[in-house]
């Protein structure tokens, strides 16, 4: 089948340890997934169902590890905030997945930044609107390698965290996500049918704060690696 013009070639995130890369379909992220968080953000963090919220699968950028990106600061913001989160990979797809099955549907997970153009971001939430302007822009979703599930052994309970310039900004541990991984995927595939290619940003902990061109962020989770990004 001719296409009018030739379709872009799919985002990729590189696989550690491997030549292979990892396709991306879809990135759902999780909003206010840590109760020190939503409390920081103005709610109130009890186990209310979890939302949702979607970025362009080329919002993606993958950075390899020991490697730094360049970020350029995105247009229309003063505000720009770092939100550094767990990413879950599906391998497997499947709907109405069970808590206690989900986790056999992770091929993988990586460190992620959720950029996040937050005087954007409030202005919609203030007028009851869509969040895309403050969180699907272009860039807005880094990501170190992925690690393979069965390799990393119980990311479950493992330290996060994210230095600005070398001071801490955000340090917390996976095991304090209001819903667990497992929870979230099973919760979100009633509403979507997942499928492998699809990533899951799972939260960011207490923390977030604002940065400009030329600082440097570098986060990171045990087991993972680091994810190295400077803005420019």
């Amino acid at each position: 089948m001719p296409f009018v013009f030739a379709p872009s070639a799919p985002v990729a995130v590189p696989v550690a340890g491997s030549q292979d890369t990892f396709p991306v379909r879809r990135v759902y992220c999780v909003g206010r997934n840590y109760a020190a968080h939503a409390r920081e953000m103005g709610f109130d963090p009890d186990r209310e169902p979890p939302f949702f919220f979607c970025k362009p699968a080329d919002a993606v950028v993958p950075v390899a590890q020991d490697q730094t990106l360049d970020l350029p600061y995105p247009p229309e913001t003063a505000n720009l905030h770092y939100e550094i989160e767990l990413v879950a990979a599906i391998g497997k797809g499947g709907a109405n997945i069970a808590v206690e099955d989900a986790l056999q549907h992770v091929w993988g997970y990586a460190v992620g930044l959720d950029m996040t153009r937050r005087d954007l971001q409030m202005k919609m939430r203030e007028a009851g609107r869509p969040w895309e302007l403050g969180k699907a822009f272009d860039q807005s979703a880094p990501i170190g390698p992925l690690h393979r599930a069965e390799s990393v052994g119980d990311v479950c309970h493992a330290a996060i965290w994210l230095q600005v310039n070398g001071q801490d900004k955000q340090r917390s541990d996976i095991s304090k996500l209001i819903w667990s991984i497992a929870e979230t995927i099973a919760y979100l595939s009633k509403y979507f049918r997942l499928e492998a290619g699809d990533l899951i940003y799972t939260g960011t902990p207490e923390g977030v704060g604002p940065v400009v061109r030329g600082d440097v962020m570098t986060g990171g989770i045990d087991g993972l690696g680091t994810l190295n990004v400077r803005m420019v």
